[in-house]
């Protein structure tokens, strides 16, 4: 089984159509001359890559990747989540897409607390409760609708053959499927789930149930989820766990166009999402903070490196912990916390060679906490367009909640509000009143899909799951290569390090740092975390060379990989 698996990866790898260089981290560098996907999985990547040699576009092909992602991926692809889609058009347009979850109509600012008003562990984490009303489904129905050339069957077929036909099962997610059975049993309360088993690499994991429900939504559309038998389901089944989620909630979703938020860095445009993602403003912030430092002077991830974009990192969390949330409920300052010279005065009491302590930067009584399990994929077509798309269930197998009928996980994003703000919960986390729970509110997030522009001309697209490091994984990734020349898989690999404000610590990814570079942090004052289990991101990005060819980048501290033609 094992041997059959190795070739079936090579056979997916081998279809990609693309030149392979080698790059500086040793990874091997994908490079193909008209269109390129990235993703988690190669099945999903190779899915979309076909759509595109049918004549499809980039959100024809977001479509199929996404929909393949939620067979293959279980982990964060999905249908039972949410999401954000940045573009750009070949003629230079650009905007994006906010499927984020919703709060349902029967959500209240208390629903976490006990009488005695304490937050009670995990309600917001596991099962029905902690289920936000699902965005996936009408994000890709959007974006299809109004950019899409391939019909929506043609799309979503692909997923439906993938799900009936089976996809082979890698070490990675074995282990990962392993580890979630206990929790997998303890929130399905006694319902033998279909993940619920022993998994190893090389086992073959068929979904007929799913490819039934994906086939109502090829035949239906958004409506086939939203509305109908589906709908119902939905609806029926979280309240008979526990949940609020009603019929009414589901019909009523609906995404919502936002201009993006965009700025220069250097030569470079960054194009990025607006809130409900924290992603853009706080990107914003320490791009154009940096900025005023000639970071090519340093060694790359030396101490003196490491420390500015700490410190600079350091204020833009405190920002974002304080002033944002849904803008459609909460004014976001955006164009405050991007000014110049108000970044410039947040950084003034830096000290080279002492570490800032958060407890002295402002805003210090609010903290946050997201969760890390999220995927990403990004897009070029070979009509020059380009999208970047982050989406989650939240948590590894989001709420944990699965519908065997269905055939899918429910998210738990629900606990990306503040459970209780301005009070510590059992934890010590405290939350921000600007993302407490309110009916139909979007819950903020760290999601940061991004496209960078070069005189006019499409440069680079990239983001990243994880929680609140995707920023500082998309922000490290932009600076490994325009600042340091990496080749894009380079700068992919390349050892992470971030600093979210609180707690006050500086997460090393292991192995990646000299001692000497740590022992001069830790004199200068900085805690150092650098447990064995730490990952930063998992990065999936595409570089545009200057003679056009397309270079992929896709992160080897997961099973991500390109295909291209």
């Amino acid at each position: 089984m094992k041997h059959l698996f190795l070739i079936s990866l090579v056979f997916l790898l081998s279809s990609c159509h693309t030149t392979k260089i080698n790059s500086k981290t040793n990874d091997t560098v994908d490079i193909s001359n008209h269109a390129m996907i990235v993703s988690a999985r190669a099945e999903a990547s190779k899915i979309g890559i076909e759509i595109l040699k049918k004549g499809g576009n980039a959100f024809d092909a977001m479509v199929a990747t996404d929909a393949a992602l939620a067979v293959c991926y279980p982990f964060a692809g999905n249908i039972g989540g949410g999401g954000f889609m940045v573009y750009r058009l070949n003629d230079g347009t650009t905007g994006t897409l906010d499927y984020r979850e919703k709060a349902p109509k029967k959500a209240h600012e208390n629903m976490y607390l006990d009488e005695q008003e304490n937050v009670i562990p995990r309600l917001s984490l596991d099962g029905a409760l902690a289920v936000g009303v699902p965005g996936t489904v009408a994000g890709m129905w959007e974006a299809h609708q109004k950019f899409g050339k391939l019909s929506w069957r043609e799309v979503i077929q692909p997923a439906i053959d993938l799900a009936e036909k089976g996809f082979y099962v890698t070490e990675k997610q074995a282990a990962s499927l392993n580890k979630s059975r206990e929790l997998f049993q303890k929130v399905n309360k006694g319902r033998t789930i279909y993940f619920d088993k022993s998994w190893k690499e090389g086992d073959i994991i068929k979904q007929p149930n799913l490819a039934k429900t994906l086939t109502v939504i090829r035949d239906k559309g958004k409506d086939g989820f939203y509305e109908g038998k589906i709908g119902k389901e939905i609806a029926n089944f979280i309240q008979s766990q526990g949940g609020i989620i009603t019929e009414e909630d589901l019909k009523d979703y609906k995404p919502v166009w936002r201009d993006p938020i965009e700025f220069n860095f250097h030569d470079y445009k960054i194009t990025t999402m607006p809130p409900p993602s924290s992603g853009g403003i706080v990107l914003g912030q320490i791009l154009k903070t940096l900025e005023d430092y000639n970071l090519k002077d340093y060694q790359h991830n030396s101490a003196d490196y490491i420390q500015i974009i700490t410190e600079v990192e350091r204020r833009a969390y405190a920002d974002r912990a304080h002033y944002l949330g849904d803008p459609d409920f909460v004014k976001v300052p955006v164009k405050e916390l991007l000014d110049k010279t108000y970044l410039k005065d947040r950084i003034q009491n830096y000290t080279p060679r002492k570490a800032t302590k958060s407890k002295d930067i402002s805003h210090g009584n609010i903290e946050w906490v997201e969760s890390n399990e999220t995927t990403h994929y990004s897009i070029v077509d070979n009509y020059g367009n380009a999208i970047s798309v982050t989406t989650t269930i939240n948590g590894a197998y989001g709420s944990k909640l699965y519908d065997n009928n269905l055939g899918f996980f429910f998210n738990n994003e629900m606990d990306d509000f503040s459970s209780k703000p301005g009070k510590p919960n059992m934890f010590g986390l405290i939350g921000g009143e600007a993302n407490k729970i309110e009916p139909e509110k979007r819950m903020l997030s760290s999601m940061t899909p991004t496209i960078v522009s070069k005189n006019g001309k499409l440069y680079m697209v990239l983001g990243s799951p994880g929680g609140s490091t995707i920023i500082t994984t998309v922000l490290q990734t932009i600076l490994n290569q325009t600042l340091f020349g990496m080749d894009m898989q380079t700068a992919v690999s390349s050892p992470r390090f971030h600093h979210q404000w609180l707690p006050d610590e500086i997460l090393l990814e292991p192995k990646g740092f000299n001692q000497t570079t740590k022992d001069t942090l830790k004199k200068w004052g900085y805690h150092l975390n650098e447990k064995d289990n730490i990952i930063l991101g998992k990065m999936d990005a595409i570089l545009v060379l200057p003679n056009g060819q397309l270079q992929a980048g896709a992160d080897p501290r997961g099973d991500d990989a390109a295909a291209g033609f």
